[in-house]
């Protein structure tokens, strides 16, 4: 399992091996011991699994605030996804800045997105399947989200907002800059 890191602080890309042969393929998706060296110390507690039809369903930019805050390992087990994490923690040296990151059924890639972190992603292809790991429950009074077309985050989802299919709820998030800071950075690493 190999992990490559980003140039904003506690998202890790994580790329498990995957060995072929005749019969199919057996891959090790999560290795505890591996992550927890990496810095991933979490406690999964729920896996997702999310089905989109088409080419262009955009889910998110969604993050819930604490106390119910939650992390994601996310992948792509059918189809591909543009997968989107926004650092969302007020004082970060990255703050507002965002990584983009294909993950697909044929790249095999994971994306971890820690708790201060917005995350959405976009179908790339019709019959996508995304499979992920929270550290928290879906809480509706502690979800909350972010415009995924906020010119200040200026994210190339690399499609027309005609194109997009989403949730009604999806369309109405406020943009970063109008949001009531939730996260704030751990300036343990300054």
């Amino acid at each position: 399992m190999q992990i490559e890191r980003f140039n904003i602080e506690d998202l890790l890309l994580i790329l498990p091996a995957k060995r072929q042969d005749h019969r199919g393929f057996f891959s090790e998706t999560y290795r505890n011991d591996v992550l927890t060296t990496a810095g991933l110390r979490a406690e999964f507690i729920q896996d997702n699994h999310v089905y989109s039809a088409e080419r262009g369903v955009l889910r998110g930019l969604h993050f819930q605030i604490p106390p119910r805050a939650q992390g994601k390992l996310v992948r792509c087990t059918r189809g591909a996804i543009l997968d989107v994490a926004v650092d969302i923690r007020k004082g970060s040296p990255t703050y507002g800045h965002h990584v983009t990151v294909e993950l697909s059924s044929a790249n095999w890639r994971q994306l971890w997105v820690p708790p201060g972190f917005a995350h959405g992603y976009l179908t790339l292809e019709p019959h996508s399947e995304v499979i992920y790991k929270v550290t928290e429950y879906w809480a509706p009074t502690c979800e909350r989200g972010i415009a995924w077309n906020d010119p200040g985050l200026a994210i190339d989802w690399g499609i027309s907002a005609a194109d997009v299919t989403m949730a009604d709820k999806d369309r109405t998030h406020p943009r970063l800059a109008d949001l009531e800071p939730a996260f704030y950075y751990d300036q343990r690493n300054s």
